[in-house]
């Protein structure tokens, strides 16, 4: 009887799981990549490749990060990112106006950028071909503390998607689910590797010959399709070397097939932007081909170890590069769709950091100024996962930029609804001067945060950013903005 009564009883918490998990918020989104020419000083001409993923927060009210790179031209090594705010207004079934604003930082590849601030009002005309919109795009692209702006026409490609997601008050608790949560990425792995120049007529862009070898750190996110297909993003940073500035930032499509539920191989393809640090990408066009073999550590860890060639399609960058990397599954999609899913703790932050002084190559220490976007994967006990971007946007360090990945732990509440977080993160930075020698850093931080409702909190940090052999090393204040929210893991 004690038995029956038990199985009754996980009957029914079950199917109350299983009804919670049809009121998963679903949120109209866009992927959007466009291509506009701008204009530089002396009239020159750089190629600006744009991309972003917006949601919508309020009918017609779209949000998101944003990052936009150079692509061809003389500036290989130009990126901002920042944040987007578009408005979509339908004008008839097929044809919708979206007007918006990106406001970012960054720069690179000498584009004469100031502090790095860039500030773009556009308005777009797009056609609807059922779930894909397609058209034109008018923008002005400002940087205010370089003292130029230019305006363009441009095209634009915008892919309908759905975000799905609970409330944060659901963290912890199960459901069953038949469709990705979030964005849709199934893996994540942090990167490491090392590229060697193919050849004596690699140079830097300086004319030297380029280094025997350079380190790299960064991440790849993917999502498998059916038939061992995938596809993802990437981006990485020099932190080791003379190459401390570079920065490639690629999308990537391949296929593997799995030999046993322990091993899997495959090859991949990946087309992007890359350059700074004196690599000689020309424009900034790159591209990446290679083979992979992957382990399969436990049902959630996998190691993977690849190898294959990059080059710039505008410059004499060619290189031969190796890759060990550490995935972790962000969600099983082929998983069965009778086993109840925990609701993984997300969040979104966006951040506006101060360093209050930053050493420079000239010997000088400066304050300057960062805007970021981080995202944090919570794992259990207050402990969380964490992936970061800044560059630079005020200090004259336009062209700085920094990745972070490390980990934390946050309290509970502990006066009203105080809480407490420390992390330690790590990372590659450079560019603007900045003087972080081969690119390593370290960035220690500690926070105080508060809710503002029940998914959104202000938090408000310090910590040091320390170069590993360089100079950098600087106090930093945070103020940032953090959405929470829930994804369904199968």
């Amino acid at each position: 009887m004690l038995k029956r009564l038990l199985s009754i009883s996980l009957l029914l918490s079950s199917q109350a799981y299983a009804e919670q998990g049809d009121t998963l918020i679903q949120k109209p989104a866009a992927f959007k990549l466009g291509f506009e020419t701008i204009t530089l000083p002396d009239d020159e001409k750089m190629g600006m490749v744009g991309g972003s993923y917006l949601i919508e927060t309020l009918p017609g009210l779209y949000l998101g990060p944003a990052a936009y790179g150079a692509i061809t031209g003389e500036r290989g090594g130009f990126f901002t990112g920042g944040g987007e705010i578009t408005y979509r207004l339908p004008v008839s079934k097929e044809i919708s106006v979206d007007t918006g604003f990106y406001l970012g930082g960054g720069g690179g590849g000498a584009a004469g950028v100031g502090g790095g601030l860039m500030l773009r009002p556009h308005i777009d005309l797009l056609w609807d071909f059922g779930g894909i919109r397609a058209g034109l795009s008018a923008s002005e692209v400002r940087f205010p503390s370089g003292n130029f702006s230019s305006r363009q026409l441009g095209v634009m490609i915008s892919v309908d998607d759905t975000f799905s997601y609970s409330d944060a008050s659901s963290i912890g608790q199960y459901l069953t689910a038949t469709r990705r949560g979030g964005v849709g990425f199934d893996r994540i792995a942090i990167v490491a590797a090392q590229s060697r120049p193919q050849g004596n007529s690699v140079k830097t862009t300086t004319g030297a010959a380029a280094p025997d070898s350079t380190s790299y750190a960064g991440f790849l996110m993917t999502q498998s399709l059916n038939h061992g297909w995938l596809w993802g993003v990437e981006a990485a940073g020099a932190v080791k070397g003379s190459s401390d500035g570079y920065a490639e930032v690629l999308g990537t499509f391949g296929w593997e097939y799995a030999f046993n539920s322990a091993l899997r191989a495959g090859t991949r393809a990946s087309l992007g932007m890359g350059g700074g640090g004196a690599v000689d990408t020309g424009g900034g066009a790159l591209g990446k081909a290679g083979l992979f073999g992957t382990y399969q550590i436990s049902h959630d860890l996998d190691l993977t170890l690849e190898t294959g060639l990059s080059k710039a399609f505008d410059g004499s960058f060619y290189a031969r590069y190796a890759s060990l990397q550490l995935g972790m599954a962000l969600d099983h999609p082929h998983a069965s769709s009778d086993i109840l899913n925990r609701i993984e703790g997300w969040e979104w932050d966006a951040s506006a950091q101060h360093y209050t002084s930053a050493a420079r190559r000239d010997g000088s220490k400066r304050s300057m100024q960062n805007i970021g976007f981080k995202l944090n994967r919570k794992i259990d006990d207050g402990f969380y996962l964490s992936g970061q971007a800044h560059s630079a946007l005020g200090g004259g360090a336009g062209g700085y930029s920094v990745g972070l990945i490390g980990a934390g732990w946050e309290s509970p509440e502990i006066i009203g609804k105080l809480r407490l977080s420390a992390e330690m993160l790590a990372g590659a930075a450079g560019g603007g001067g900045v003087d972080s020698d081969g690119g390593a850093i370290m960035q220690p931080m500690a926070y105080a945060s508060y809710p503002i409702s029940n998914n959104w909190q202000l938090k408000a940090g310090a910590g040091v950013v320390k170069s590993f052999k360089g100079e950098l090393n600087s106090p930093v204040l945070d103020l940032s903005i953090g959405y929470r929210f829930g994804l369904p893991r199968r």
